[in-house]
């Protein structure tokens, strides 16, 4: 990796739960918005609101809210699973900057799409797009681990990210459901340009042993 170049300027290494600190601000801003239901709106993304009443903030916050119990749980799984592992390799402070570049340039990518396709009804939320960054971004790091999936079948985890593109396609192509699968693709796409842009380091020679 270039280090002269400013973008890749590494941080000094430092470990301080900022998984554990997010997870405690997703539960936070769930017990609030369960508590004063209409902050939901303005705390998802919408395209009518960011461009007609200039709420910015959505591109942030939206990744910490979410619409119920599972899709909180599921998310903050993902993170506590994969997340607090990424973390102690990268050190918090790239973590930090990873989670957040990612989760912000889902929401704009998902809001460009929705602004040109006309979804001025969708809400945005949930961190599902951080949360795939997080799972690309450990297979890259840990190309080796094996996941078991359902704790029985075992996944090296750089096959488990293609099945889950293969599944989201598929999904973004055929389903119905309100599951922003868009998202989900961009966190993928994203963490690869991370890792190329910022680190240096191209994913698909990771998982073929060339580094």
């Amino acid at each position: 990796m270039n280090k002269n170049l400013f973008f890749r300027k590494p941080f000094e290494y430092k470990f301080f739960n900022a998984s554990l600190w997010i997870i405690a601000i997703n539960v936070f801003v769930f017990i609030l918005t369960s508590l004063y239901p209409q902050l939901k709106t303005y705390l998802s993304l919408n395209v009518v609101l960011i461009v007609r009443h200039k709420m910015y903030w959505q591109f942030l916050t939206y990744m910490f809210t979410h619409a119920n119990v599972s899709h909180l749980i599921f998310n903050m799984f993902g993170i506590l699973f994969f997340g607090v592992n990424l973390e102690k390799a990268i050190g918090s402070k790239e973590f930090i900057l990873f989670y957040l570049v990612c989760g912000i340039l889902c929401g704009v990518l998902s809001f460009t799409g929705y602004y040109f396709t006309g979804g001025y009804r969708i809400f945005l939320l949930g961190a599902s797009g951080a949360v795939y960054a997080i799972l690309f971004a450990y297979a890259v790091v840990f190309p080796r681990s094996i996941i078991y999936i359902w704790g029985l079948l075992p996944i090296p985890a750089p096959i488990l990210v293609l099945i889950y593109t293969v599944i989201e396609i598929f999904s973004q192509v055929f389903s119905s459901s309100n599951v922003a699968h868009l998202t989900h693709l961009f966190g993928f796409l994203i963490a690869w340009i991370y890792f190329v842009v910022r680190m240096g380091i191209h994913p698909i020679k990771i998982w073929k042993g060339k580094y």
